[in-house]
């Protein structure tokens, strides 16, 4: 087994202790918050002068409980397994929680603050596919739940979920034309989409009348099996990493706080979706007084992304927008005092649970952080550095006060209140660019 020590992988016996990430000691963070004042410019200034601690991270927690929401099948409209299952670690954390009509879960971290005024927001839902039609010859034509691309769908296996609980069966995505020895050349030249796969039934039926008689019908979910795998240098193979990797790593700073017991200035809410991958995560569900909403998901890692698997990762903008200036860098400046390694990172085919958030009217700060997560919606991977980084950055971040604390905690006030001027200046264009050269005398 490989032991975790500060922020790297090493060689040698554990001796049946967990692994556990402890930061690095600094002056003024051993155990308490500091009380150190920060200057105005700090972009890591808490309001109340304090800083946080950086808490150690148990990193046999936040892989055992990866591995475990991994393995629970969650296409998105299908999640209600997989939502008992995060409640029962809520439970064990001694954390009070409901769950809304249609299946968001809503957990409260008690705080300094009457009403909850910060929300953490992650999905538990996944990409899947559904039945259109039983075809004649006994395989399925199925559609993507969620958007992704059926060329990394093929060859996966499958859990194919009827409305009777017991009949429950297995198969595999296939293209049209999947044998070499019987197409040829032709199954590289066939073209890529949903209308080139089907599922294939492990079950001996050669027709749509023997699959109608298992009572497959149209509608039916089949999840594509997520098959995890850790390796001995700390990445994490599997499907649904997003947003299962995100999901254990909150988890994680939730245990780390509930275990120092470390108070929070402001009460939060931790907000668990079920759509967001069909887009509309976070549309309901959040307190009222909700003030910041950090959302927890996946950071791309492509060619010409900053965003690595051992990072945790700021996003600045998304294919909505850009995302609260103030607390984007409130954000990066925690990582960057605390010296967790973080990046910040832009997404242009990319949406989280903040837009439907916004989209559906909430007047709050909205943020995204990330993990590093290479082949997203794909044979994605991740490196349980990232994950631990992430986890650290919610840490220091949910013991901190609003980004500005007497401003933010009512929807509106006086113009002459509002704090941006000071961080964020603009001075205008000036009237006239002429330029007039300078004549030498004559």
């Amino acid at each position: 087994m490989r032991a975790f020590r500060r922020g790297r992988w090493s060689t040698g016996a554990t001796s049946g202790r967990a692994r556990v990430f402890r930061p690095a000691p600094r002056a003024g963070t051993i155990g308490v918050m500091s009380t150190a004042r920060t200057t105005p410019d700090d972009p890591s200034a808490d309001p109340s002068g304090e800083r946080p601690v950086d808490l150690p991270i148990d990193v046999d927690h936040l892989t055992a409980t990866l591995m475990e929401m991994l393995r629970i099948p969650s296409p998105s409209g299908r999640t209600d397994a997989v939502m008992r299952t995060i409640g029962a670690h809520l439970d064990a954390l001694g954390l009070p929680f409901d769950v809304t009509r249609r299946g968001i879960l809503r957990a409260t971290l008690p705080g300094g603050s009457r009403t909850v005024r910060r929300a953490v927001v992650v999905h538990a839902d996944t990409i899947g596919l559904m039945v259109k039609r039983v075809k004649e010859n006994g395989r399925l034509e199925v559609v993507p739940v969620g958007s992704h691309s059926a060329r990394f769908a093929e060859g996966a296996h499958v859990t194919l979920f009827t409305d009777d609980a017991e009949a429950v069966y297995t198969g595999t995505v296939l293209p049209l034309k999947s044998s070499g020895h019987a197409h040829g050349d032709e199954i590289d030249t066939q073209g890529v989409g949903w209308d080139f796969v089907e599922v294939r039934i492990d079950e001996p039926v050669e027709s749509a009348r023997d699959v109608t008689a298992l009572g497959v019908q149209v509608g039916d979910f089949a999840a594509l099996d997520a098959a995890p795998q850790l390796t001995r240098g700390g990445y994490v193979k599997s499907r649904h990493l997003d947003d299962k990797a995100g999901l254990a790593a909150c988890l994680a700073a939730l245990k780390a706080l509930r275990e120092a017991r470390v108070p929070l200035r402001v009460s939060a809410q931790l907000l668990v979706t079920i759509g967001e991958e069909v887009g509309f995560g976070a549309t309901h569900g959040l307190a009222p007084d909700v003030a910041e909403l950090v959302a927890v998901d996946n950071a791309v890692v492509a060619p010409g992304q900053a965003s690595r698997e051992e990072l945790a990762s700021i996003g600045m903008l998304d294919m909505t927008g850009p995302f609260d200036y103030h607390l984007s860098r409130r954000l990066h400046g925690l990582a960057r005092e605390h010296r967790i390694p973080a990046v910040r990172d832009l997404y242009k085919h990319y949406r989280s649970d903040a837009a439907p958030a916004l989209e559906a009217g909430i007047e709050a700060r909205a943020a995204l952080l990330g993990f590093g997560l290479d082949a997203s919606h794909g044979h994605e991977r991740v490196h349980l550095d990232g994950l631990v980084a992430l986890a650290r950055l919610l840490v220091v971040y949910l013991q901190t006060g609003l980004t500005f604390d007497d401003w933010d905690r009512e929807d509106a006030g006086d113009l002459a209140d509002f704090p941006s001027d000071e961080v964020q200046p603009a001075e205008p264009e000036p009237l006239d660019r002429t330029v007039v050269p300078d004549r030498a005398d004559t």
